[in-house]
């Protein structure tokens, strides 16, 4: 087991989960109750990287923070060092393919609240915010954490778009799923079965976790 490229994957997941915890939660909300005609544009564009083939995706994103781009020439300016191939970039490309994994269960989440408590909290005299703190969380927040947990998951067992982004430096962008890789290029298979065995346990328990989250529960003496 390479544990260093465990752990490095599992700050990575919880990394990306974090920040997308809000985007997710306000993206999610705003286009389950929004009737705005660019809509459907949106969502298309938000699910693009669920069809992109993940090299296809990781050339776009190598490409941008290249040091020829912007973001990449001013991120050598102000670090020293280049975007690309960095943990910092591939924190970013995470961020990026993992977006329709964390809006898409949320917003599906928003859009089961029935629209009745909205004018009930309106008749009240709720506030927008306190509205999202008080009813819409509550009400939404399996879905909210399905969502944080398949980002963690596929974040854990992406493979194209980080070897294209990241490249394979240990302790840098080597993340369980490269190891993986490696170790069956070096015909070392006890290591990549355990690694790959890892990831199989982790990504079944995502299932079954998500699965129960999405089953109607009922309250008690309901």
């Amino acid at each position: 087991m390479d544990w260093t490229a465990l752990r490095l994957s599992a700050l990575l997941a919880l990394a990306t989960a974090l920040i997308l915890l809000p985007l997710g939660v306000f993206a999610g909300r705003w286009l389950a109750r929004s009737r705005h005609p660019l809509r459907p544009v949106l969502e298309a564009a938000l699910a693009l990287p669920l069809v992109l083939p993940p090299t296809v995706l990781g050339f776009y994103l190598l490409i941008w923070m290249g040091g020829g781009s912007a973001l990449g020439a001013w991120y050598q300016a102000l670090s020293g060092r280049t975007l690309a191939f960095s943990f910092e970039g591939l924190l970013l490309a995470s961020l990026i393919f993992n977006i329709p994994f964390a809006v898409m269960p949320m917003q599906r989440a928003f859009e089961a609240i029935p629209s009745e408590l909205f004018d009930a909290a309106r008749s009240c005299g709720l506030s927008p915010w306190r509205t999202l703190t008080l009813i819409e969380l509550p009400l939404a927040w399996r879905g909210i954490l399905s969502g944080l947990i398949m980002t963690a998951a596929h974040t854990l067992g992406e493979f194209g778009v980080v070897l294209m982004v990241g490249g394979n430096i240990a302790g840098e962008t080597q993340t369980i799923s490269i190891a993986i890789y490696d170790r069956v290029q070096s015909f070392d298979m006890q290591a990549a079965g355990a690694m790959s065995a890892t990831l199989l346990a982790i990504s079944m328990l995502t299932l079954l976790i998500s699965s129960w989250l999405s089953r109607p529960h009922r309250t008690r003496g309901g």
